[in-house]
């Protein structure tokens, strides 16, 4: 069972996502509005990845950067309601993961995490 933590400042978001993860099967292990109590609860719980919103990615406590540092396994989905092509490009190279779009569709959301995990996966093999 994968786990994750969830990170975004708003609440409905949060819990949205939650359903969506753990109607697929996977368990949520902490939610939290903050990037740096975000942080933390990755170290705690070591979950297989996080989605964190773009605000948080964003709001210069270097969330991504710190993460790829004490957490280097667990992957990182940027979730924003807008993605432009400069955002993906900039957030890729920080190392973010995967990108979740918001207002989510539960199949979209569940394809693109298993798509990015299966990638990282094979990657590892070769």
């Amino acid at each position: 069972m994968l786990k994750a933590v969830l990170v975004d400042s708003n609440a409905v978001s949060r819990g949205l996502l939650n359903t969506v993860l753990t109607d697929a099967g996977w368990e949520v292990v902490a939610q939290t509005h903050t990037s740096a109590q975000g942080y933390a609860l990755v170290l705690k719980h070591k979950p297989h990845f996080i989605c964190v919103a773009r605000e948080q990615v964003e709001d210069g406590a270097q969330i991504v950067e710190q993460l790829r540092a004490q957490a280097p396994k667990t992957l990182i989905f940027m979730v924003s309601g807008q993605l432009d092509a400069d955002t993906v490009r900039e957030a890729v190279a920080r190392g973010v993961h995967g990108f979740i779009v918001k207002p989510f569709k539960a199949d979209a959301v569940l394809k693109t995490i298993r798509n990015t995990v299966m990638a990282v996966v094979r990657k590892g093999q070769t």
